[in-house]
């Protein structure tokens, strides 16, 4: 039952939103906690660059089969649903939770969980590695390009080059940076990984606190009744089922290995809350996106226990399999 429970990082999530309902940041003290945040997601963003090895990246590149689809799915299909789900009535699913939908589905793939899935699933890690990562490079430029493309479409603003000037200052600089230094710093960064996570950690859950302290100033939870909630649940569930069933059986059907199969299943099917919530920031930057990142939030936690699931029905029948080859040693003669 421990797979179920919610990690340690979401109860600090929900202890988050819960301090940020009762105790909301607000003037002087939101406005200088707001350029602490964005500090800290620069810091978050330089070390994301700087553990990221240049000879992985450059080793899973050869791949290029398997990168794609995997980009396809994270940049192409979520997107496709996320537009699909736009049929349904506002009676159902108020707008501001659809457009909190609609950027989780145009946002990367995580790094850290697809590749521990990836790993405990015995897939192919060093893919995993690769991709994920690229997913992150990538999508610091393609989710703003798809956020003002789809929301000019459903009439919800258009592409702002001032959005992307931010993302390129906010994010992609530190990173560069980072990758640059990578050689000097990386291997001490990369062997520093408990004493660094707070700075990862913590600064998403400043976000967390800065959004939604400003959407509970604003009416957010006299907005949004359980029901509401009760239906962003079941359309992320069905969301994240849809596409780990498309990722399974359409990288069988395309002839990829086992291996491989892993891989694209849990980097394609996953969305990154440690460069989501961030980015909501840079991108709604003066605007109020605790309703953008509740789903996200709500995502995060339904693909870290049903993949915990799934990896280990992997798991499981990778050692079943292996067990029956030890017993049966001319059982793969047959």
């Amino acid at each position: 039952m421990r797979r179920f429970l919610p990690d340690i990082f979401t109860t600090l999530l929900i202890s988050t939103v819960i301090l940020a309902s009762l105790l909301p940041a607000s003037g002087t003290f939101a406005d200088y906690f707001g350029i602490a945040t964005s500090l800290a997601i620069g810091l978050l963003f330089f070390l994301h660059g700087a553990r990221l090895s240049t000879d992985v990246v450059i080793a899973g590149l050869l791949h290029w089969r398997l990168h794609l689809v995997i980009l396809l799915t994270t940049f192409a299909l979520f997107p496709l649903l996320g537009m699909a789900l736009g049929f349904i009535p506002i009676s159902i699913l108020p707008q501001p939770l659809y457009l909190g939908i609609l950027f989780l589905c145009v946002l990367p793939s995580t790094v850290q969980s697809s590749i521990a899935f990836t790993s405990m699933a015995g897939g192919n890690v060093p893919a995993a590695i690769c991709s994920a990562s690229a997913s992150n490079i990538f999508g610091m430029f393609l989710t703003p390009l798809l956020v003002g493309l789809l929301f000019s479409i459903g009439g919800h603003g258009g592409f702002s080059w001032d959005v992307l000037q931010k993302i390129l200052l906010q994010l992609l600089a530190p990173f560069a940076v980072g990758q640059i230094l990578q050689p000097w710093i990386g291997n001490w960064i990369r062997s520093k990984k408990r004493i660094l996570t707070p700075v990862d950690r913590g600064s998403i859950l400043m976000v967390v606190y800065l959004a939604f302290s400003k959407a509970v100033v604003e009416g957010l939870w006299q907005t949004f009744s359980l029901r509401d909630i009760a239906v962003v649940i079941v359309l992320d569930a069905l969301l994240l089922a849809f596409v780990l069933v498309l990722t399974m059986y359409g990288s069988r059907h395309l002839g990829f290995n086992r291996a491989d199969e892993i891989t694209i299943t849990f980097c394609g099917s996953k969305k990154s809350l440690a460069s989501g919530v961030p980015m909501a920031g840079v991108i709604f930057a003066g605007q109020s996106i605790g309703a953008i990142v509740l789903p996200l939030m709500i995502f995060h936690q339904i693909q870290l226990m049903a993949c915990a699931v799934i990896a280990q029905k992997y798991a499981d029948a990778t050692a079943s399999s292996a067990s029956d080859k030890t017993l049966n040693p001319n059982s793969a003669r047959t």
